[in-house]
């Protein structure tokens, strides 16, 4: 594999293994992107003997700092614009109750062994005989080939050994497009409460992984139909499934959830948009009612699924800050503009979601427009036009009045030096009342008119300059 070896650190880290004595191979997720023509601009050496020690002699080599864990036996250097990580061979054994292995020393098979799928157990030998060989005693060219996930060793060996390794194969099978042999999704069902021992971190990573391909819904079907979206997004399973009532059912809102995620996956690539696709509904399971007049109901779900997502980015130990609120507010606000379709659009309720979604009513846009799934053809098209028509209101109003990121013409402190008052409520009732009536495109968002608006509701509540 002459070509793949083409970059000249290869042959350094050949030299420097040779003159230590020790064998040392190309291995993992660099094998693996060669043959999928994938750019990959990480190397994974691994020593059958100290891999830090080979890693100190090439950096010396290259004149570079070399990073040394020397609890886990690994070292990394960067060259070139490549992150090059060395370890040594190692065979593992692993304690019930965690997936923190006992290490040992091992040979390149043993290290194979122990690797999670046999796509990623192929290695480039590094040695002069036979410089570039492929080592793959487990099939991992041929799997490659056939577009499949497959565990070197036994599933139920590789997977409760390293539950983690359950979500690595439907991230893969996601990323590449691959499929799960059955022997392993069989086993993932058989494994899958071995997920309870992972960390949230490590769960949220696989799941910010498969939100990041182009089609994340087949992360979440093959979760599903393993057994795993109990234990890595159990407000997602929540949705699975259709209830019928007097012959009337509802849509399944898991489904329906996917469909609009993939539809958002299709119009951005931004990642906390995708969230809010995925958790738009995440509220119906628990507002699902049956009405006798209605049918069934999901009162309030937006507002009961906004709060939710707190919870949810909680559990998964994910980020609280400007990011989760952002998906809070997505799913809040994520029927206004169906609501505005629905209803005919005045000036003053695009005003309000203008006001509520600012710098984000492009996203919220793209989460209506995907929201719109209906199996009904005609229904579909009437709601895009008429979606479309919306799109075109928000731009008009927003020319006109610049509400997007409203701020008030009125603030507190002008009201306190001209009216010579402390802060206190009534200074509050002044800047709602003005807000409220340029909302309601009562007067316009100036300055002239919010002033008089000010003086005249000022004078009503008894203040006097």
């Amino acid at each position: 594999m002459t070509e793949a070896l083409k970059n000249p650190i290869f042959d350094i880290v050949a030299g420097e293994a040779a003159a230590l004595g020790v064998r040392a191979f190309v291995i993992g997720g660099f094998v693996r992107d060669f043959f999928l023509q994938r750019p990959c601009n990480d190397i994974d050496i691994v020593v059958e003997g100290s891999g830090i020690a080979v890693a100190e002699a090439v950096a010396a080599r290259v004149h570079t700092k070399v990073t040394v864990f020397r609890n886990f036996g690994t070292a990394m250097l960067h060259y070139k614009g490549w992150e090059v990580e060395f370890v040594g061979a190692r065979k593992e054994s692993y304690n019930r109750g965690s997936r923190k292995p006992i290490v040992e020393d091992g040979t390149l098979q043993e290290d194979q062994e122990r690797r999670d799928f046999t796509i990623n157990a192929m290695a480039f030998s590094l040695q002069k005989e036979d410089y570039g060989a492929l080592v793959d005693p487990f099939g991992g060219i041929r799997d490659l080939n056939e577009g499949i996930i497959r565990t070197p060793l036994d599933p139920d060996t590789t997977y409760s050994d390293d539950p983690l390794r359950m979500l690595r194969a439907v991230r893969f099978a996601t990323q590449l497009g691959f499929s799960i042999v059955q022997e392993s999704k069989d086993s993932m069902m058989r494994n899958r409460q071995r997920l309870e021992i992972l960390s949230q971190e490590r769960i949220a990573d696989e799941l910010m992984k498969i939100m990041a391909t182009p089609k994340p819904s087949t992360g979440f079907l093959l979760m599903d139909e393993c057994g795993l979206l109990p234990y890595s997004l159990p407000s997602l399973a929540d949705l699975k499934g259709v209830e019928t009532v007097e012959g009337r059912g509802h849509k399944d809102n898991f489904l329906h959830s996917l469909q609009v995620l993939d539809n958002v996956a299709a119009a951005s690539d931004k990642i906390w948009l995708r969230w809010a696709a995925l958790l738009h509904d995440v509220g119906k399971a628990r507002t699902k009612r049956w009405d006798p007049q209605l049918g069934w109901t999901f009162h309030n779900h937006e507002y009961v699924g906004s709060k939710m997502v707190k919870g949810i980015f909680a559990r998964l130990k994910m980020s609280q800050n400007d990011d989760m609120k952002y998906v809070q507010k997505l799913v809040a606000l994520h029927l206004r503009p169906i609501a505005l379709v629905t209803d005919e659009v005045t000036d003053s309720a695009v005003r309000r979601l203008l006001f509520d979604a600012g710098d984000d009513i492009d996203d919220l846009m793209i989460l209506c427009k995907a929201d719109i799934t209906s199996k009904n053809e005609m229904k579909v098209e009437r709601f895009r036009r008429q979606y479309e028509h919306v799109k075109e209101k928000l731009v008009e109003v927003e020319a006109k009045d610049a509400v997007r990121n409203f701020k008030n013409p009125i603030t507190g402190e002008l009201i306190m030096n001209k009216y010579h008052i402390p802060p206190c409520k009534e200074i509050g009732e002044i800047k709602e009342y003005v807000k409220e009536a340029i909302l309601d495109g009562r007067i316009p968002n100036e300055y002239g008119a919010a002033y008089r608006l000010m003086e005249e509701k000022a004078a009503e509540m008894g203040l006097h300059e």
